[in-house]
């Protein structure tokens, strides 16, 4: 405790704070970046680069449809490549350029894009990119500031980098598969591709930071994320106990080492049907409340934490009878006026209509060409000098094509018409 603190005290020196150099607009005007990515995990990236101003260029080709645009749910309930909600969500504000990457003159347009860019962002199976001639060191040649994001599962070396899979896989390899479920049952596992989503978030924070090693020194570098590295981060505290007393995290259902009661308890709506709400009971003091709220009998054990957590299971079926005749959204209420964490168990049509979620505008109606509307989520963080924002929903195929080859790189007319003829803008 305190190992280095005259060290601390005899370095530091207090510095004026530089003042502040923001552009004007968005933060990120300016920056230039090209997108090879697809499905969640490095979509999500060029994302919220563009909801902040970046310039995104989305590479994609109907040769090989995207993933996103083929998984559910579909506008209209109609499967189809353009019909795709998560697609349109996780690729809003980007320019999206048709591209054969299979063709050495797709691959060519690349490199032009790749030395205009300040980052290229790129989910391919490690190895993909180096086979292409679009590696790292190929690209850096021609552009040596270049930063560029490689986001994988498994990461680009190693003895499982060849592992290719989407976020359900790198949830169970992160671990959460093991601890997500009931004791006596199977593990179930978090909902959805989870390091899909957990992932992006490591990576932009890296991204920006190489970024701002480039503006200080001009050089540029190569960013290697493993998703499921990132899944490991947020077990911090199993890896800890297991490296402090070889404890191994087990699956616990809704319970909690050290909050008891603790779950998920049946209510009903106002019609009578089936809602949950969930409760924690930090302390004594939330225990005194809910008894007094619920009108609990309360038992003398029961008084302490350790009571409690001694006899959770008859706690929770008590406090289950107790709350299922009852209206969620009123256990909610009288529990938070009390100062007891509550909450009703929200479903997707509820927190589409949270007033909180409404207040801070998370949900965006936006114009689409193909469905005359599109509704996307807004920017991740909420910045009160250069506020985010979200200029259209996802490109459809090849929308901004033209428009890149001439504007971006400034193509002659003829050489677009003889990539279009050859079939690599497609």
């Amino acid at each position: 405790l305190g190992q280095h603190t005259d060290e601390v005290l005899r370095e530091w020196a207090p510095r004026p704070a530089p003042a502040p150099s923001l552009p004007p607009g968005l933060p990120l005007a300016g920056l230039k970046v090209l997108d090879l990515s697809w499905v969640v995990a490095g979509p999500l990236i060029g994302r919220a680069l563009a909801d902040f101003g970046a310039t995104v260029v989305r590479v994609e080709s109907q040769n090989k449809v995207e993933t996103a645009r083929l998984m559910l749910p579909f506008y209209g309930g109609v499967p189809g490549p353009e019909n795709a909600a998560l697609y349109v969500n996780c690729n809003a504000g980007k320019l999206g350029l048709a591209l054969d990457l299979s063709t050495e003159r797709g691959r060519d347009v690349v490199r032009d894009l790749a030395a205009w860019a300040d980052v290229v962002v790129e989910s391919f199976s490690p190895g993909t990119m180096a086979r292409w001639g679009l590696d790292v060191e190929t690209l850096r040649a021609a552009n040596p500031g270049l930063v560029m994001l490689s986001t994988s599962l498994m990461g680009q070396t190693g003895p499982h980098a060849a592992l290719a899979g989407f976020g359900n896989l790198g949830a169970s390899l992160s671990g959460f598969q093991h601890v997500v479920g009931w004791p006596d049952r199977p593990p179930v596992g978090p909902f959805g591709p989870y390091t899909d989503f957990v992932g992006p978030r490591f990576s932009l924070a890296t991204l920006l930071a190489a970024l701002e090693h480039r503006r200080l020194t001009g050089e540029g570098c190569w960013i290697d994320v493993a998703q499921v590295e990132a899944g490991v981060f947020f077990q911090s505290s199993e890896v800890a106990a297991f490296f402090g007393d070889g404890q191994v995290a087990q699956r616990l259902g809704n319970a909690d080492l050290e909050h008891a009661p603790h779950g998920v308890y049946p209510c009903q709506d106002q019609d009578g049907r089936e809602r949950w709400v969930t409760i924690a009971v930090r302390d004594d003091g939330d225990w005194g409340r809910l008894v007094q709220v619920l009108g609990l009998d309360d038992v003398p054990a029961w008084a302490t934490a350790d009571g409690r957590r001694g006899d959770r299971a008859r706690l929770d079926d008590l406090l289950a009878q107790r709350t299922a005749p009852l209206r969620a959204e009123d256990v909610e209420q009288r529990l938070q006026a009390v100062g007891v964490p509550a909450h009703v168990v929200s479903s997707s049509r509820d927190w589409v209509h949270d007033v909180q979620l409404a207040h801070r505008k998370h949900l965006l109606r936006l114009p689409h060409p193909l469905h005359g509307e599109a509704v996307v989520e807004a920017p991740r963080c909420l910045l009160s000098d250069t506020p985010g924002v979200v200029t259209a929903p996802a490109p459809t195929y090849g929308q901004h094509t033209r428009q890149v080859l001439t504007d971006v790189l400034g193509y002659p007319a003829e050489r677009i018409q003889s990539l279009a003829d050859a079939g690599v803008l497609t």
